[in-house]
């Protein structure tokens, strides 16, 4: 059955593979996808795999901390397709430091983007899915929200933010039948990843029991599962995706 799809950060990876398996999910649905830099050729090329499977996708560029910016954005979607059926919350931010050297402006710009944005355009959706009575609404965390990760204060209290966010929604959204979940990635190929130098890469590795990085496809699969109906009667979970670093 066609959706109408919602990815924020969907044009590059864990975005990305969540736009494209969804795509092939659902035969015949629209994808909307935020991006946060120029458009360029990348973004086009997202656009044309996404409709080689049979569904139909645009990208935008805004900022998913600027309310008035999500607002048009849900108008837009609905004027189009008149209606939302999954949002995926997946943009977010690092800037990484110690915390005593931390600036203000680094710590608030992480939570601005990272759980502000979440909160803002979760509630702009689910004013319109809980009209429907019927909507996913699916948050991209991390492994670090349970940890913790030094010189990522910012970052890991955004994502356990995001976790606590997801049960309070999920409580007050189930009565009218919109679920609210998350997956929590742990170590995943990504371009933040492959940065790592052959020395932090195994360290990191020797702490992964499955012994490898996940890959976007493998967070993706989660996302598209709590999207789909076989995930019906689950609401205020969170999936973890990480090949046993963090046993919850």
């Amino acid at each position: 059955m066609s959706k109408t799809i919602l990815v924020t950060g969907g044009t590059r990876g864990i975005g990305k593979a969540v736009a494209l398996k969804l795509a092939g999910t659902f035969p015949g649905s629209r994808l909307f996808l935020t991006h946060a830099g120029p458009r360029v050729e990348a973004v086009d090329g997202v656009l044309e795999e996404i409709r080689a499977l049979g569904a139909d996708a645009e990208a935008s560029r805004w900022a998913v901390q600027d309310s008035a910016a999500g607002e048009a954005a849900i108008k837009d979607i609905l004027d189009k397709t008149g209606r939302l059926d999954i949002l995926v919350n997946n943009a977010g931010i690092t800037r990484d430091g110690l915390s005593l050297r931390m600036t203000e402006e680094d710590f608030r710009a992480v939570l601005d983007v990272n759980l502000w944005g979440v909160f803002s355009l979760s509630r702009l959706a689910a004013r319109h899915m809980l009209k429907e009575r019927r909507g996913r609404i699916i948050n991209v965390s991390s492994v670090v929200a349970f940890t913790g990760n030094p010189g990522q204060a910012n970052y890991a209290a955004s994502k356990a933010g995001i976790i606590g966010l997801t049960k309070t929604m999920a409580l007050e959204f189930a009565p009218r039948g919109v679920t609210v979940n998350a997956v929590a990635p742990g170590f995943v190929e990504t371009d933040m990843t492959g940065k790592l130098n052959d020395g932090l890469r195994e360290r990191f590795l020797a702490k992964i029991p499955l012994g490898r990085f996940g890959s976007p496809a493998d967070v993706a699969r989660a996302v598209a599962f709590l999207a789909s109906d076989e995930a019906s009667y689950l609401t205020g979970v969170t999936i973890h995706v990480n090949g046993g670093l963090h046993l919850a």
